[in-house]
């Protein structure tokens, strides 16, 4: 058992002395083919880039996450893409962008996942594209997601200049509301879903993530749930709360319960915000969620208290063990009154299961062949939920491979250039070799 320590001094000194992009094997000549073409093509994307920043595709602006689409479609179908619209409307979104390249049978069958849709609406200020420098670009969806199209679409433009997208098994969805997914989700999430199952491995093109300046690789990433809690109680005169009669009125209950949530529900990679309270004789939070209304008075024992919140959480398992600890809480009895909850799980979460280990692994495996540095696993507390969630169960999938950038979801987003075309070539590297290796589900 010995053996595995023995090697010859000169392989040893190899072994210590050289970088590991230095032993990997050198590109091949489509390799070669396909990183020269993400090059020479860096400015036909920066301009593509801009048209669709320009594009306002809000997620509840219908008409324009639709031309986003009508935009991207020449583009996919000249590189032997069939493309479909799935109208939405029946969850008051938009739609979404479908499109499959066959290849050649027995392989892998690979799933591209971004979006058309961004968070800025027509009546944000934030609207146009801006070049900042050389390697900077500013814009509403410049990284999230137009940016992560556009290092999809480089990526497979180099693969049909190589002649490596012949062969290839590709199914691409660009779902129309990302940032706001349309209700409910066993619709707004079919076509997503089924695409998963029919998979082998899936790849999210949204934004890259980055720790000290090193780019990371995403395995896994949390669940986005939400949850309230309505607490209703006796009102009336103030002098009398805490009396077995006039109870403690619905904001003291509401404030335990609060206080229970953060002393007793913390566990590894779970968090719970409160994002809203409101509590008085009245009190009600909007059905958007985005704002209260409550009344009352110093001498008036409140009637009504609310609060509501998300959950996130890396394993379903987690997210049940959370709900019941909760439900729990909510149950405990007080003087007066009556608490319930509700909890709504949205997004699942993505564990990071040894098959996404696995694919990480032949990342870096492209990685050496390019000269660029291992990308560790990031930390699933370091990155949000996603569209790559609802297919994680079903098949091996790989977030993060659109570009780097920073103030995503804000009027300072702002993309970093070079790192859109390292992701084209990484993708493009990765999916030829991914394409090439035998099916495993049918």
């Amino acid at each position: 058992m010995l053996t595995r320590h023995l090697l010859a001094p000169a392989a040893l000194i190899a072994a210590l002395v050289l970088p590991a992009p230095l032993l990997a094997a050198p590109p091949s000549k489509a390799e070669q083919v396909m990183i020269a073409t993400v090059d020479a093509e860096q400015a036909r994307h920066l301009a593509l880039l801009e048209k669709l920043v320009n594009q306002n595709s809000g997620t509840r602006n219908v008409k324009g996450v639709r031309a986003v689409h009508d935009m991207l479609v020449p583009e996919f179908e000249a590189l032997g893409f069939t493309v479909r619209w799935v109208d939405q409307s029946a969850v008051g979104r938009a739609g979404h962008f479908i499109a499959e390249h066959k290849g050649k049978k027995g392989t892998k069958r690979l799933l591209l996942i971004g979006h058309l849709d961004t968070v800025f609406e027509l009546d944000h200020p934030f609207q146009k594209f801006e070049r900042i420098s050389a390697d900077k670009v500013k814009g509403p969806g410049a990284a999230d997601d137009k940016g992560g199209v556009i290092a999809m679409l480089a990526a497979l433009r180099a693969m049909h200049k190589a002649g490596t997208l012949k062969d290839a098994n590709i199914e691409i969805v660009l779902t129309g509301d990302e940032e706001e997914a349309g209700l409910p989700l066993s619709i707004a999430r079919a076509d997503l879903i089924a695409a998963g199952k029919r998979a082998d491995a899936a790849l999210d093109f949204e934004g890259l993530s980055q720790e000290d300046g090193k780019d990371m690789g995403s395995i896994a990433r949390r669940s986005a749930g939400n949850w309230k809690v309505t607490v209703t109680a006796r009102s009336g005169h103030s002098s009398g709360i805490f009396s077995e009669r006039a109870g403690e009125g619905a904001i003291y209950p509401l404030a335990q319960i609060l206080a229970a949530f953060r002393k007793e529900l913390p566990e590894p990679n779970l968090t719970f915000n409160v994002g809203m309270v409101a509590g008085g004789a009245s009190a009600s939070i909007a059905a958007s969620g985005a704002n209260a209304e409550a009344t009352g008075k110093t001498n008036i024992i409140p009637g009504v208290a609310v609060a509501m919140g998300d959950v996130r959480a890396l394993t379903r398992e987690s997210i049940q063990r959370t709900e019941a600890k909760m439900r729990e809480i909510v149950a405990r009895p007080f003087n007066g009154g009556t608490a319930t909850l509700v909890f709504e799980d949205k997004y699942p979460p993505m564990a990071p299961t040894e098959g996404n280990r696995a694919l990480l692994a032949k990342l870096n495996g492209v990685n050496a062949t390019l000269g660029l540095p291992e990308m560790a696993a990031l930390d699933p507390l370091k990155r949000g939920a996603g569209d790559v969630s609802f297919v994680a169960a079903d098949v091996d999938s790989l977030v993060g491979l659109g570009p780097a950038s920073e103030g995503d979801h804000t009027a300072a987003e702002t993309v970093d250039v070079p790192s859109l075309w390292r992701q084209a070539k990484r993708a493009a590297l990765l999916m030829t070799r991914l394409s090439r290796e035998p099916a495993v589900k049918r």
